[in-house]
């Protein structure tokens, strides 16, 4: 296994922040833009789901700690790219399908009778203090 691999199947055991309730990892979710070992340090770049994701210093500090512990690496970098816009293109069969909330269309046979048994009521008008005409 090549350093690179094994920087990965490091990083295979960080949890993306926002879909940790759901076991899916930064590398599932197609956050790994690039990644360069040389000697004892390896620089990891990476993109973000959005530009203003709240959790980039906690997902910084995690990639670093995981690819620290890593036996032949002495110092980890973690870049986030800018210039490049993540895409759902990226992540893996098994994150879509951990976050995909509705079933695929395929296997709906009538769509209306399924909206129906599925749609959440509609909440009462909220009370005024004023009787119904």
């Amino acid at each position: 296994m090549s350093r690179t691999e094994a920087v990965v199947d490091a990083l295979r055991l960080v949890a993306d922040p926002c879909c940790r309730e759901r076991g899916i990892s930064v590398v599932d979710m197609g956050l790994l833009h690039d990644i360069a070992v040389d000697g004892g340090h390896a620089r990891v770049d990476i993109l973000l789901t959005s530009g203003w994701c709240p959790f980039q210093v906690d997902l910084v500090d995690s990639i670093t700690e995981a690819v620290e512990a890593l036996p032949d690496v002495e110092q980890a970098t973690v870049r986030i790219v800018l210039d490049e816009a993540w895409s759902t293109g990226r992540m893996s069969t098994d994150a879509r399908r951990k976050l995909r909330f509705l079933p695929e269309p395929g296997e709906i046979g009538d769509r209306d009778r399924y909206v129906a048994a599925h749609a959440l009521p509609l909440a009462p008008p909220a009370a005024t203090g004023k009787a119904a005409p």
